[in-house]
């Protein structure tokens, strides 16, 4: 997971330096403490642990898998402490020491699925990552799709650490089933492979896309631009968006850790939670989650994809829903986005009969 990991990491030590360089929180210096999980969860619990009672921390910034997240969740709930965990995720949770700063599938999934059967056709193949997330993710959009009149031909997993040659009989059998569209929930490194091993056999974008939720700038920049381009993404927030604040983010991001560097939605809800948490520890003056927690709920942040805000109700945030498409730059062209903020709704209680598995 190191490729996107290591983005979430950058994003939230540069709110950190922007919030310190302007004086800290009430005149005191944010100092983070930070550890190495190795895409493993029984080190994500272990560390978790380990901040909470031996560096008696009580706000953790982390987890990228939603497997991470629930290895972690028990423990800040048991220990009361609040954890922000800034990636989209499949909804259907709830946590009151969890502030969800990623969207929700009705800030995703909705748009991309009616986008997709509006522009490519009906026929789905699903192709994940072993894990909660790509095998819950796959559930709603089936659902979805079924609702729309349509039909997944295919679904496979993958492992976290697949190899290229796991992609290879997955793709024979695209080859064979010949959908209209690829739903990727495939993360990390295997991301790279599975786009790879498509561009192998000469599958082309304009007719067959590879759609997802979890495919970002920085999976684009492993691949390589030529072979990313044409594929499709729905996420919150994409580098190439206008606006002074994201401008002023992304310039300051490239400036610390190079020009070649992208950023990305994980990178940047990373970012904009740290203010958000400084904001409300500004008005609390205090990290008892308790008292700090209120102040986080109803807040508000001008972040690089635009105003975004927790909703007081679910402790979810309300965010921007955009598609788009890779460009040869290795950068994403906006092709639509919703015209105001969506408001989350994790257990999709707007859409009908969608219950948890």
């Amino acid at each position: 997971m190191a490729i996107i990991e290591e983005t979430q990491v950058r994003g939230t030590l540069i709110a950190i330096e922007e919030i310190n360089e302007k004086g800290g929180v009430n005149g005191r210096e944010l100092v983070p403490v930070i550890y190495d999980p190795a895409s493993e969860n029984a080190l994500f619990r272990a560390h978790a642990k380990r901040m909470i009672v031996e560096d008696q921390l009580s706000t953790i910034f982390g987890c990228y898998t939603s497997s991470s997240r629930k290895a972690v969740l028990p423990i800040v709930e048991r220990l009361n402490c609040l954890l922000w965990y800034p990636t989209l995720y499949e909804g259907f949770e709830f946590s009151p020491n969890v502030i969800y700063t990623g969207a929700a599938p009705n800030q995703n999934s909705l748009s991309l699925c009616q986008y997709l059967a509006e522009h490519y056709g009906s026929r789905f193949y699903f192709v994940g990552s072993d894990y909660v997330y790509p095998r819950e993710s796959n559930r709603v959009m089936r659902e979805l799709v079924n609702k729309r009149g349509g039909q997944v031909v295919g679904e496979r997993y993958v492992g976290l650490r697949a190899s290229r040659r796991d992609f290879v009989p997955i793709m024979n059998e695209i080859h064979q089933q010949a959908p209209d569209i690829i739903f990727s929930t495939v993360v990390g490194e295997a991301t790279v492979h599975l786009y790879q091993t498509y561009a192998d056999f000469g599958f082309e974008p304009r007719i067959m896309p590879i759609a997802s939720l979890t495919t970002t700038e920085a999976e684009i920049r492993a691949m390589g631009p030529d072979v990313g381009k044409g594929h499709i993404t729905a996420a919150p927030y994409f580098e190439g968006l206008p606006g002074a604040n994201n401008c002023a983010f992304v310039k300051r991001y490239k400036r610390r850790f190079g020009d070649d560097q992208s950023t990305n939605m994980c990178v940047e809800a990373a970012y904009f939670q740290v203010h958000l948490f400084a904001r409300a520890l500004e008005l609390a003056n205090s990290l008892d989650p308790e008292i700090l927690r209120p102040m986080v709920l109803g807040s508000s942040f001008e972040a690089p994809q635009g105003t975004v805000s927790i909703d007081a109700g679910c402790s979810h945030a309300n965010l921007w829903s955009r598609i788009g498409r890779a460009n040869s730059r290795g950068q994403f062209d906006v092709l639509q986005e919703s015209s105001s903020l969506v408001p989350p709704d994790p257990f999709l209680t707007g859409i009908g009969r969608l219950v948890p598995a």
